[in-house]
């Protein structure tokens, strides 16, 4: 529930927060289930990987794991507030789910209206913040005993029952009558953490669901806190409130405690939320943590060297897929003492994580050791049997290096590659590349800048900026290649730079302008197949080292990238040399007749389609007028010049006065003539002006609307034949119909009623609502109705197809 076209999660329950930051905004047009869930109005269901890989490759291989997802929008009227998302185990089909879809449905239905009302209270519907991480009900037995406690601020009177006395340490007779004894029963730290919290709550500040706190003996409990109504008749309305809590004691019992023990693996249990709610002995020991360290903390606050992609990988499989998960990790050095791992338990731990319902269950051995491989350990690889080659003389291993805190939010360095690859297959023009670079290529290396300049004449312009202070890059604009510059020279000696630092950078090229005093850069070089495009700058907020594996994969990035742009500034070449053919080939001027009045409009497709082949004409025929809208099938220059050969011959046809059947059966002729590989929709009417007789023939195309004087809409019964190009033998029977003065007769192409995920009536229904209402009233023109009925795909983000209409109406005589 984002704002400016961007997705942002408001709630995550049973998955942690960081583990799945990469995904906490998706922008509104990224081709992932949740933007076309929110964009479409239309639920999305994934019934397993396989169809997640095949209709959103992106989305699929960021979660590379068996599990299905249901994605439904929530809508109140006309107001789509956001999507609520459910993962699920796989199906074997979207059938299976069916039930769930129903239900999640109907659960949206009741949140939207619900922010609806919120609004209408002067509240907002939309989510700004960090994502809420609640735990979800427990489905198995639930742990531990609860208790409830109570607070009223007004009179300081603290009240709790017997399992909440307990759970604080506390005998059953000892009930902490004030704000100031219940404090006294907690941990120092949570002694004043918990009053504040209890304020808070009382005067309607949400508390994050549940806190963690610490008994007075060290107890891990976790509590929920909230308002429940005023706290005294005299304070009123806006007076702090009540506060009603709830205690829960996590942990396990005593006996299953002291039975994991004595086992030889180290066994530990991680929450929906990541939290450790359990760990034996064996798991502390070798993880290097001590015991009440792990316990009630998150896995990676208190394991810190564990907070590495990797592992992130790996959790995030065990957290959305019910497979259990298999990997090795290595521990970093260690100082000697009675905590540190045993000499000949090596550096590696090989760990395994069986998911279940409510917990994570980890567990943790040494993993074997065999003979390093120094060329394998010298690459960085992370199997255990590849350790460094790099030792000291007595055999010891180097320490391994804390995580970047710039990458500390990347995934999987493997997937950064193939997502990238995956979203340029389906960028087409140079714009939509750069964008893809942006929304892939930063969050993945944590860089907050990034500048793509292209090369063209030996001298390089910018395509795209983000980040940069304004005006900044402008004295680098169409720069020559003889320039001493590092974006100029990583193109021409195609050797990517780093620097680690600003110093750095100021260092190598004295002089050259700073955009800031901190920082690292890269500068890439795009060439494809040996051939200069252009180079790609990543700006970084804080210094940092690029490792030799971020190297290579940067290096190899920008080739994808460069073959990308290439491809992109040829399809936009053709597409501006396709968009002028079209352009040349649609009428400048209708053909007129003092009693007939026409207005056409032509849409393109948005940014990145391909130009169609939609026409419309009105050409004099006889006495009367023809009235021709057409689509050719298919999309580019082919299109547009098949386009204007057929418009050429209905034209032809039309000023020879031929009857409708003629024309549409001529020009069925000449297309499958002319064999382009194509075929095309058309429909034609002939219009008596002054009788407002219209005989009309149709080849699959659309079926007109017309709208009566009265204001009733229609759409007219044309029985017509197939398509042309097809069928040399196909018949285009004739249909007579009256155009009376005042009526609006409507002829569109596909394009204007068609919207993906909707059924084509739908589109009719609703273009007919618009006609109706369009020329209500006095005063209305018929240039107004036009842009009436294409004021929604006009102002459209994405439209796929383009559209033409032709709209015609009979006027009364001129009175003598």
């Amino acid at each position: 529930m984002g704002r400016r076209g961007r997705s942002a999660r408001a709630v995550l329950s049973g998955l942690p927060g960081e583990l799945f930051r990469p995904w906490w905004q998706v922008s509104a047009g990224r081709p992932f289930p949740v933007a076309d869930a929110h964009r479409l109005r239309v639920p999305v269901v994934l019934a397993n990987a396989a169809e997640a890989m095949r209709r959103y490759p992106q989305f699929a291989a960021g979660l590379p794991f068996q599990f299905g997802s249901l994605s439904v929008p929530v809508l109140a009227g006309e107001r789509s507030f956001g999507v609520i998302t459910v993962l699920r185990p796989a199906a074997a089909d979207a059938g299976e789910v069916l039930a769930e879809r129903e239900r999640l449905t109907r659960l949206a239905d009741s949140l939207g209206a619900a922010l609806l009302r919120r609004e209408a209270d002067g509240g907002t519907g939309f989510w700004d913040d960090e994502p809420l991480c609640v735990r979800p009900p427990a489905v198995g037995r639930v742990l531990g005993r609860v208790g409830h406690l109570a607070w009223d601020p007004a009179t300081d009177t603290v009240t709790a029952d017997e399992a909440a006395l307990t759970l604080l340490g506390l005998p059953a007779d000892e009930v902490p009558g004030s704000l100031a004894a219940l404090a006294r029963s907690m941990e120092p730290t949570d002694a004043h953490r918990l009053p504040e919290l209890l304020r808070a709550s009382a005067h309607g500040d949400p508390s994050p669901p549940p806190m963690q706190i610490r008994t007075a003996g060290g107890g891990l409990r976790l509590l929920e806190l909230w308002p429940t109504g005023p706290a005294a008749p005299s304070a009123g309305a806006t007076g702090p409130h009540r506060v009603a809590g709830v205690l829960l004691d996590p942990g396990p019992g005593a006996l299953a405690d002291g039975a994991a023990d004595l086992l030889p693996e180290g066994v530990f249990c991680l929450d929906r939320l990541g939290t450790v709610v359990y760990a034996n002995a064996r798991a502390a020991h070798l993880l290097g943590v001590a015991r009440t360290r792990l316990l009630g903390r998150s896995l990676w606050e208190a394991v810190p060297w564990l907070d590495q992609p990797a592992c992130e990988e790996h959790l995030r499989g065990a957290l959305v897929s019910p497979e259990p998960v298999h990997f090795h990790v290595r521990r970093p050095a260690a100082p000697a003492g009675p905590e540190s791992p045993r000499p000949y338990e090596g550096d590696w731990l090989s760990l395994a994580v069986y998911p279940g319902l409510d917990l994570l269950t980890c567990t943790a051995v040494p993993a074997n050791r065999v003979t390093p491989d120094p060329a394998r350990a010298a690459a960085g690889s992370d199997d255990p049997a590849d350790a460094d080659a790099v030792a000291d003389a007595s055999g010891t291993q180097p320490p391994v290096p804390a995580p970047d805190p710039a990458a500390a939010t990347a995934t999987d360095p493997l997937y950064r590659p193939i997502a990238l690859a995956i979203a340029l297959t389906e960028a087409v023009t140079a714009r939509q590349v750069s964008a893809v670079v942006m929304q892939e290529l930063l969050p993945a290396f944590g860089g907050r800048r990034i500048a793509i300049y292209l090369l063209q004449d030996r001298h390089l312009y910018l395509a795209w900026e983000s980040g940069f202070p304004d005006g900044f890059l402008a004295p680098f604009e169409g720069v020559g290649l003889d320039e001493r510059l590092p974006g100029v020279e990583t193109l021409t000696t195609g050797r990517p730079l780093f620097f680690d630092s600003m110093q750095q950078l100021a260092g190598a090229y004295p002089g050259i302008p700073l955009d800031a005093a901190r920082g690292a850069r890269a500068f890439l070089p795009l060439i494809a197949s040996g051939r200069p495009v252009g180079s790609c700058i990543l700006g970084f907020d804080r210094e940092r080292s690029f490792s030799s594996e971020e190297r290579t994969v940067l290096t190899a990035l920008a080739g994808l990238i460069a073959h990308a742009m290439e491809k992109a500034q040829r399809y936009d070449t053709e597409a501006a040399l396709a968009r002028g053919l079209q352009q040349a080939l649609l009428p400048h001027r209708l053909s007129r007749h003092p009693r007939v009045e026409t207005a056409g409009r032509y849409l393109p497709g948005t940014e990145g389609m391909e130009v169609g082949g939609d026409w419309y004409d009105v050409v004099e025929a006889g006495d009367g007028l023809a009235l021709v809208i057409g689509d050719v099938q298919g999309h580019g220059v082919q299109a547009a010049a098949t386009m204007g050969q057929l418009r050429s011959a209905v034209r032809a046809f039309a000023l020879g006065d031929r009857p409708p059947e003629e024309v549409m059966g001529g020009t069925n002729h000449l297309l499958i003539d002319l064999d382009p590989g194509q075929f095309a929709s058309c429909c034609y009417v002939r219009l008596d002006p002054v009788t407002g007789v219209a005989r009309a023939a149709r080849a699959g195309h659309p079926l007109p609307l017309l709208r009566h004087p009265d204001g009733r809409t229609e759409v007219v019964d044309l029985p017509g034949g197939v398509v042309l190009g097809v069928d040399p033998r196909a018949h285009y029977p004739v249909t007579e119909l009256r155009l009376d003065p005042g009526a609006i007769l409507a002829l569109y192409t596909d394009g204007l009623v068609e919207r993906p995920g909707h059924d084509i009536d739908e589109g009719v229904a609703a273009l007919r609502a618009v006609l109706a209402d369009a020329a209500a009233g006095p005063g209305w023109s018929l240039a107004g109705v036009a842009d009436r009925l294409t004021a929604t795909a006009r102002h459209a983000v994405d439209r796929p197809d383009d559209i033409a209409l032709l709209l015609a109406t009979r006027l009364d005589p001129p009175t003598p």
